[in-house]
């Protein structure tokens, strides 16, 4: 038997977790807002069709939606059900680690092309971190007023509570892996810029 008021609970930490209101959810879902307001409360019982549009809005599987709790034990994400993301600059992203309910962790696989920067990105909360490993080419890794550049193989870690970028300083393609432990989600805001340019300091 469906557990409502964990279900509400679920629905309600991934909406957190991806900073989205009610109302966003609402447009992103086409659910209504009371509706989507009873169904974190654990107040009404929401229809498969219902449930699906909720999943669908926080780009989660359904299956993920209803699983009990004990069932996210374990959680695979299959390579097709990756989020690749296509940048401006002509960078791409791929979120490879599975979602888990108040967890704000992420796995994410970046490449660069050549002289591409892929801006600079606001500082997390205080008491996040991040760890990079390099899987090909050349990284710059700018932290505040540091720059660091790692090659293949090379690996670092930093506090992500200050400004960061990363750049391709090689000649090639550049792949690299980031795992960001956030303490708390980061206040929703674009990049503070995000364009191609040649990797020289």
């Amino acid at each position: 038997m469906l557990d409502l008021v964990a279900l509400g609970r679920r629905i309600q930490s991934l909406r957190h977790d991806r900073m989205l209101t009610l109302q966003q959810l609402a447009e992103a879902s086409d659910v209504s807002v009371s509706m989507l307001s009873s169904v974190e409360r654990g107040h009404k019982v929401p229809t498969i069709v219902v449930l699906a549009r909720i999943a669908d809005g926080l780009g989660v599987a359904l299956v993920d939606l209803i699983a009990q709790p004990e069932d996210h034990r374990v959680i695979v994400r299959r390579a097709a059900e990756q989020d690749g993301i296509d940048e401006p600059g002509g960078w791409r992203r791929t979120i490879v680690s599975p979602v888990v309910p108040g967890v704000n962790f992420e796995w994410i696989r970046t490449t660069l092309p050549p002289g591409c920067d892929a801006g600079r990105f606001p500082a997390y909360a205080p008491g996040s971190h991040e760890y990079i490993v390099v899987e090909s080419g050349v990284l710059r890794l700018s932290i505040g007023d540091r720059s660091l550049e790692l090659n293949e193989g090379d690996s670092a870690y930093f506090a992500a509570d200050v400004t960061h970028v990363y750049a391709n300083a090689g000649p090639g393609p550049c792949t690299y892996y980031v795992a960001a432990l956030i303490m708390r989600p980061r206040a929703a805001q674009p990049r503070i810029r995000e364009t191609t340019r040649p990797s020289r300091d």
